[in-house]
């Protein structure tokens, strides 16, 4: 199991003209090759008039389902930089299809290759990404006069609050990396003396949006 990765923050696309071709980018999240395909069916079929419809997606943990398609534009020139953007930007899980409405200007192989690229990376750029990161939650039962001073260690650490509920005492339920659970328990104890309960809850991946 993975303790992070990098994908879309959402499904979408996005529309570029290069040289009176236009070039739109449909980029979707994806759990296994059945999806990718149906995408990929359903892109065509929405514009089964277009010259080109070139498709590429990244699926599984390590990447181990690659591939790539140039629909009809001369061989490596489409699918292929395509993928090597979702590569770069070690983007997991996602299918991407580029639908081409030729204008009349021929790109050439150069051209083309710049141009698939482009329409990817662009399209990444305006959807944007996310980074999920393994985390545990973990409940910290304190005294309240103890809540101040948490909050304020928390909100300047690595750990993240997801809520605080108030009871005869304060429970605070934070979100903490597989990896640093350890050294939250030894935070926890330090800032409050050693005067909390603590109880974990599910592991899962929570996600959080990343600058390009």
């Amino acid at each position: 199991m993975l303790k992070k990765y990098r994908t879309i923050e959402k499904d979408g696309q996005y529309e570029l003209d290069i040289k009176k071709s236009r070039f739109i980018c449909h980029v979707k999240r994806v759990d296994n090759e059945d999806e990718a395909l149906e995408f990929i069916a359903a892109v065509k079929k929405e514009h089964g008039k277009a010259n080109h419809n070139c498709s590429a997606y990244m699926i599984g943990d390590h990447d181990e389902i690659q591939r790539a398609h140039d629909d009809g534009e001369p061989s490596g020139t489409a699918g292929v930089p395509m993928l090597e953007v979702l590569k770069k930007k070690e983007l997991k899980n996602v299918a991407v299809v580029v639908t081409r409405y030729f204008g009349g200007v021929k790109l050439g192989a150069g051209g083309l290759i710049r141009a698939y690229g482009n329409a990817v990376s662009k399209t990444v750029e305006e959807i944007g990404l996310v980074e999920g990161n393994l985390q545990i939650e973990i409940q910290a039962t304190i005294e309240y006069p103890l809540l101040g001073k948490v909050e304020n260690q928390l909100r300047g650490s690595t750990y993240t609050i997801k809520e605080i509920l108030y009871t005869d005492k304060v429970t605070v339920i934070c979100l903490v990396n597989e990896e640093e659970k350890e050294n939250f328990y030894a935070d926890m104890i330090e800032w409050v003396s050693d005067q909390v309960v603590f109880q974990e809850g599910p592991t899962s991946y929570y996600e959080s949006k990343i600058s390009l």
